[in-house]
């Protein structure tokens, strides 16, 4: 009835688990639950309610929703609960710890937002469904807002430290260039590498994607692209424009994120964002290394802008690794070998690494300066605000999932 008339869903979980006695009758009905939810997929927007447990078959109600919203100190979710799992296992575990807000908000990352209580609950999901449209034909309803969208923003570059590799918060910069630094996250707690959620620019609702370097020097590892791929994709369904910050030294790398499958989980960003038409904003803050470069959104793979601060540094690995690389046999046969090395990598990194350069060939289509960031994103959303893209018929792209 919400598919067909356009209206957003808000799903209300605190069950006791199914009715034993009723047998297959549970099972189907299930299923039929579940193909309703599959099929307004995409349609109209679903938010699931945690308020009470939500444990075994009816757990994949709240979990295949956009999103879920998970009660602090009520809301219990999982395949099974505490009795089951020890028969079937043997392993003793809590209700809290198997099925509680820390297990879904910061480990398995099925919970998007943590409530305090159910009326907390209520309000987060007017909330957040106050970012977005009814339904996939709609737009995001457009809000009066008395901030300026020319309004320059003082101070950002000396959120930078002078050290490129040292960390900063981002959260920072979004809260000074949003309307009325006001900033809606989603998945707070989970892979935080990695800032998803919603804001507004002059009214518009927009998903931001950003790196945090405050976590992981904000590196990509397999939570956090799982992470913002689904995000990207859930706003391109419902016409929301996207906004990229980023400073990532690239994908993590190591034995355990290429055994757990990052260049499968990476390429989901990849899908994402190739596959969006809604119109799409990278800002390059500092490093724009290696796959970072396209996972937060180049103009190869498919950004409408792509913005530069004079502080960005775009290349496909750090300068020191790069000049140890080409220059090593120099390096190695050199009378002062710290000498040349230091040397080389400031002739690489000048040469190189600069926005500039970036520019002249066609890959960033402006260096501005920080202060100017919001202005500059809000002309181009103004300039992109009737974007259309026509394609090929398809089912869907083969993402890697």
């Amino acid at each position: 009835f919400a598919k067909e008339n356009g209206w957003p869903f808000v799903g209300i979980n605190d069950s006791g688990g199914a009715r034993l006695q009723e047998g297959m009758d549970t099972l189907e009905s299930y299923g039929w639950l579940f193909r309703a939810q599959i099929l307004a997929s995409g349609i109209i927007p679903q938010v699931a309610l945690l308020m009470g447990p939500c444990l075994g078959g009816q757990a994949y109600h709240p979990i295949m929703q956009d999103f879920l919203i998970q009660t602090r100190h009520t809301g219990f979710m999982g395949i099974a609960g505490p009795a089951f799992v020890k028969t079937q296992t043997g392993e003793e575990i809590s209700l809290e710890e198997l099925s509680g807000y820390k297990a879904h908000a910061t480990k398995s990352g099925q919970t998007h937002i943590v409530a305090e209580d159910d009326k907390d609950a209520m309000d987060k999901a007017k909330e957040l469904l106050s970012f977005l449209p009814s339904n996939n034909k709609d737009k995001p309803r457009r809000i009066e807002t008395k901030d300026d969208p020319e309004r320059t923003v003082d101070g950002l570059l000396d959120l930078l430290p002078e050290e490129p590799y040292q960390p900063f918060d981002m959260y920072e910069i979004i809260k000074r260039i949003v309307d009325d630094g006001y900033f809606f996250e989603t998945m707070e707690l989970y892979a935080r590498n990695m800032i998803t959620g919603f804001a507004r620019f002059n009214g518009r609702s927009v998903g931001i994607v950003a790196t945090q370097p405050k976590w992981m020097g904000g590196s990509i590892d397999i939570d956090a692209a799982d992470k913002g791929a689904r995000f990207v994709r859930f706003c391109d369904l419902f016409n929301i424009p996207l906004v990229t910050l980023h400073d990532s030294p690239g994908y993590l790398i190591g034995s355990q994120q290429d055994w757990g499958g990052i260049l499968r989980h990476g390429a989901k960003l990849l899908f994402a964002w190739a596959d969006a038409t809604v119109p799409l904003i990278a800002v390059m803050v500092r490093k724009s290394y290696a796959g970072a470069h396209y996972g937060m959104l180049d103009k190869a793979i498919g950004a409408d802008f792509v913005f530069a601060w004079p502080t960005a540094q775009i290349a496909i690995v750090g300068a020191e690794t790069a000049a140890s690389v080409i220059f090593a046999k120099e390096i190695k046969e050199a009378e002062n070998p710290k000498e040349v090395r230091t040397k080389r990598i400031k002739e690489f990194s000048e040469l190189y690494e600069n926005p500039y350069r970036a520019a002249e060939r066609g890959y960033v289509d402006d260096v501005i300066m920080p202060e100017d960031t919001r202005k500059v994103i809000n002309r181009a959303l103004d300039v992109l605000g009737n974007k259309t893209v026509a394609r090929p018929w398809r089912k869907y792209s083969n993402i890697n999932l």
